[in-house]
């Protein structure tokens, strides 16, 4: 079956297929090659990246990303959170009950079985505190079961905003 007359043919169809790569390469290279054959006809004007200043980029402060915030946007956003909260009060499902949660004591709703990486935060749930956690739960309380992580900041200040607006 595999005969000394097909050994050859494969092995000119590779050799073939390797030269016919070759000179593609070598005809491409010298059709867009710009180095050596003078000048570009066109050039592009571009900043020097050392006359451009990005240490003037004010940082925006919490408070004002909270203003700017959209309860609308949040709501849409929760809907990544409902899988496991819920926002009654008192019904819990998988995670606690989301209703008022903003200014509650952290791990402070009855009934509910917190890791022990909650229930040993104590405080109370700040906007700012909940965007830290929304970031990046599994690092903020190392052994907390949320593993839902907001890396859009935007995501995080609409939720929160519309977490807040729930309970007046």
């Amino acid at each position: 079956m595999l005969d000394t007359m097909t050994l050859t043919k494969t092995v000119a169809a590779l050799c073939g297929a390797l030269l016919v790569f070759l000179l593609g390469k070598w005809a491409a290279e010298e059709l867009y090659h710009m180095g050596g054959h003078g000048e570009a006809s066109y050039v592009i004007e571009t900043e020097d990246p050392e006359d451009t200043d990005m240490g003037s980029v004010a940082e925006v402060s919490f408070d004002e990303r909270m203003a700017v915030a959209d309860a609308e946007k949040g709501a849409k956003v929760f809907r990544k959170c409902s899988a496991c909260h819920k926002l009654e009060a008192g019904a819990n499902s998988t995670g606690p009950s989301l209703y008022g949660v903003v200014g509650r004591p952290v791990g402070s709703i009855d009934g509910y079985g917190y890791s022990a990486a909650l229930s040993g935060l104590g405080g109370e749930w700040t906007p700012e505190r909940m965007s830290d956690f929304l970031s990046n739960p599994r690092a903020y309380a190392p052994g907390t079961a949320m593993s839902l992580a907001l890396k859009k900041p935007a995501d995080r200040f609409n939720l929160i905003a519309y977490l807040d607006s729930l309970d007046n």
